[in-house]
């Protein structure tokens, strides 16, 4: 079976990583238009450099948890690809192999000026550091407002499944929330979430559970 998971920062929850719909619309007591726009950093490099070293530290000191070890096992019997709106790495140590960031990674670098400029990156990232072009380093995440590049090898990866998993998210934020449209006809569609959206895609099986104990019974019901 050909298995596409799209996950959000639910998942990630449960290894410790804070999300920003838990936090009464502030992301670590930060609004996100003062430090995840392009106009932040602009106007602040220095504080969101600063946000964003916070949040690869915990990221390195996270580990990944018993949700994403479970989408990890189903590549043994199936074709697995993960979509996933998280800038952590969590899936990859877990075990999972084809891993597309829609959202970037918080341990790579890329430059200020050319986005296709992307380098690896686990320390802290500080003004005057530079690109290898001379740029500003900054992390390599799509802020709000910027452009989402890998949104269509994200949809060729739904639109060539049997089964898509949401996991871990609110399905708000677009354009990953319009990516269940692209499943195709004969896939089944499972949503795993504590607090599922009020209208779930159509012909969604909504499952509200937090990812470690979901996607298991996801797994069951569609014969994982």
């Amino acid at each position: 079976m050909r298995v596409a998971v799209l996950s959000g920062a639910g998942i990630s929850a449960e290894s410790g990583l804070k999300t920003f719909r838990d936090s009464d619309g502030l992301w670590e007591n930060h609004r996100v238009e003062d430090v995840a726009t392009p106009q932040a950093f602009r106007r602040n490099p220095e504080l969101v450099l600063r946000f964003y070293n916070e949040r690869r530290r915990a990221v390195l000191q996270a580990q990944p948890n018993e949700g994403h070890r479970e989408i990890a096992r189903w590549e043994a019997r199936h074709s697995v690809r993960v979509v996933t709106q998280n800038i952590d790495d969590l899936h990859e140590r877990a075990g999972s192999t084809s891993v597309l960031h829609l959202h970037g990674s918080i341990l790579e670098g890329r430059s200020s000026k050319d986005p296709d400029l992307v380098f690896p990156w686990t320390g802290d990232m500080r003004l005057g550091d530079l690109a290898p072009d001379g740029t500003q380093v900054r992390p390599n995440v799509v802020w709000f407002g910027e452009p989402v590049p890998r949104m269509e090898a994200a949809i060729e990866a739904v639109e060539g499944c049997d089964a898509l998993v949401v996991v871990g998210t609110s399905l708000q934020v677009y354009p990953a929330a319009m990516l269940t449209q692209f499943a195709p006809p004969h896939a089944r569609l499972v949503l795993v979430d504590p607090r599922p959206p009020a209208h779930p895609p159509k012909g969604c099986l909504v499952i509200a559970e937090k990812a470690s104990i979901g996607l298991p019974r996801a797994a069951e019901l569609l014969g994982l």
